[in-house]
């Protein structure tokens, strides 16, 4: 794709994402994909132990090789959908923006193809260049298989592309708490909720620590 051509789409799907935000505070229901409002809940996950590809065809572990000991901000995508897919990549983009120098190092962001038969590392390469700026975020891809077991350990499975919603995963991978963002989420309590676990983090560091120097 020529710079021109993404860097029209790219204002357009900031357009889109503004226009989605502002309506996601005036409490109107986003019906794209089955789209609930937005809302969040507590959650569970599952890492499923397969191999997955990034966009630049490295083979990756999901759970050891990215979440790991990470804050991870989690999007489900497919480089074919012009509605919602481009929006939840926006929102992505700018929680990548404002967080700066902590993506890549804290934080790790994932996004995931839902669409593995036609999503291969070169078409989500591209499809990348258009929101990414920066380290710290990688686009997967995989065998079907792979990816149905994936998404199926994530709660985020569904038979029908149409129906795939809009929805970010916000998680410690140390921890294991995981927060599921669905609807088209304000990307600041996307960084609310990082700063959350990142403050548990430290105080939980602290108190072992005083654990430690106590008599």
């Amino acid at each position: 794709m020529k710079l021109l051509d993404r860097c029209r789409l790219f204002s357009l799907c900031l357009l889109a994402a503004s226009c989605g935000l502002a309506q996601a505070h005036n409490g109107v229901d986003h019906s794209a994909h089955g789209a609930p409002a937005a809302h969040q809940e507590k959650t569970s996950v599952r890492f499923a132990d397969v191999s997955l590809l990034d966009q630049n065809g490295m083979p990756v572990r999901l759970e050891q090789d990215l979440v790991a000991d990470h804050l991870v901000v989690m999007g489900f995508i497919y480089t074919s959908c012009t509605t919602v897919c481009p929006v939840v990549s926006s929102i992505m983009a700018k929680v990548q923006k404002q967080l700066g120098g902590r993506v890549g190092t804290e934080v790790q962001l994932v996004s995931i193809s839902v669409d593995p038969q036609r999503d291969d590392p070169k078409r989500l390469l591209g499809y990348a260049q258009i929101f990414q700026n920066g380290p710290g975020w990688s686009w997967l891809t995989g065998t079907p298989y792979a990816i149905n077991e994936t998404l199926k350990g994530l709660l985020s499975f569904s038979a029908d592309l149409g129906q795939h919603p809009p929805l970010i995963l916000v998680g410690d991978g140390h921890s294991g708490h995981w927060t599921r963002f669905y609807g088209f989420t304000d990307p600041q309590l996307l960084i609310s909720e990082i700063d959350r676990l990142s403050a548990r983090r430290v105080h939980a560091k602290h108190t072992a620590i005083a654990q430690e120097v106590q008599p």
